[in-house]
């Protein structure tokens, strides 16, 4: 289902789809119209996605159709080998984990994983972890630290499992282990938020030498109608907590909290995942040879300085 301020956009988009099948099929009288459209596609999506608002933008971070963890390791590696379970209580599947080649270079592959039909929503628990699922991705970043991989993880959470269960198995206990084992790896991190980056569940992933960040992705320590509920005790305050809580790729850009904003696709990523996926492979490639023949020692240094540098403030 289109968003609303997306519906006059994606039938332009439609209707140049249907053309683009005309003209392959040989109705070649059909080129003028359909670059006129194209044209028009282009300039429409530019004013479009330019102007929109930090809700509009967490919108399209929760779109259905957006491309999610698994999408993008189909898309941009091959042979991936992916491993289960975190050998002391179960396998979490809202945690994706494993190894596949990016290119002809072997690499650790961590992610969130949402599910797309109802079944596997909740299979994978919606993308919310469980401690098995943090302790499953640091046994796969340590393989990776032990094998000298770099380690790419992929953040789309809105946040980690508030359950009971998870707290008794120890969730936070979970999460810090998680940062401080991503924090001091001795190889090449990047972590990409490719949708929602909510709270703890998020960070947990993304501590990383390089933090890359979706033109449309959200990243935040909290959802805005938590934060509505919260100040506003009104859910309808919405878009005053976006604005408020500068989640949007542009504004942690500024605030230096992310390294690059990876643009995505006329019309955002679900709408053309295959080109998402090449546009952020590119930036993969970009941060791996930027990293890849530094000493540990230099990678922990440099991350150890990145993260603290943030926060930093002048008293006038």
């Amino acid at each position: 289902m289109p968003l609303e301020f997306e519906k006059e956009h994606l039938e332009l988009y439609q209707k140049i789809d249907q053309l683009r099948r005309l003209y392959q099929l040989g109705e070649k009288d059909k080129e003028a119209e359909l670059r006129k459209l194209q044209r028009e596609f282009r300039k429409n999506a530019k004013e479009l996605y330019k102007k929109l608002d930090p809700w509009s933008r967490v919108l399209i971070a929760r779109h259905p159709h957006r491309p999610h963890t698994v999408d993008y390791i189909s898309l941009i590696f091959r042979d991936f080998t992916e491993l289960h379970g975190d050998r002391c209580f179960g396998d979490d599947r809202s945690i994706v984990a494993g190894f596949a080649y990016l290119d002809n270079m072997p690499v650790a592959i961590i992610g969130h994983e949402k599910g797309r039909s109802t079944k596997e929503k909740m299979d994978r628990n919606f993308g919310m972890p469980h401690p098995e699922g943090y302790r499953k991705a640091i046994r796969v970043a340590k393989l990776a630290e032990k094998y000298r991989m770099p380690v790419i993880t992929f953040v789309d959470t809105p946040g980690a499992y508030p359950g009971i269960g998870a707290e008794e198995r120890g969730q936070s206990e979970a999460i810090a282990r998680s940062l401080y084992t991503f924090g001091y790896l001795k190889v090449p991190s990047i972590a990409v938020v490719i949708g929602e980056g909510g709270s703890g569940g998020a960070l947990a992933l993304a501590v990383a030498n390089r933090i890359l960040m979706l033109e449309n992705a959200i990243y935040s320590v909290i959802s805005p109608e938590g934060c509505a509920a919260i100040l506003w005790k009104d859910q309808s305050k919405v878009k005053e907590a976006s604005a408020a809580l500068k989640l949007t790729a542009q504004d942690l850009l500024k605030l230096g909290v992310i390294d690059y904003i990876v643009p995505e696709p006329l019309g955002a990523s679900h709408i053309d995942p295959k080109r998402s996926a090449r546009v952020l492979k590119y930036f993969l490639r970009r941060c791996l040879k930027e990293l890849i023949n530094r000493s540990p020692e230099e990678i922990l240094s440099e991350r150890i300085k990145k993260f603290e540098r943030m926060g930093d403030f002048l008293e006038k």
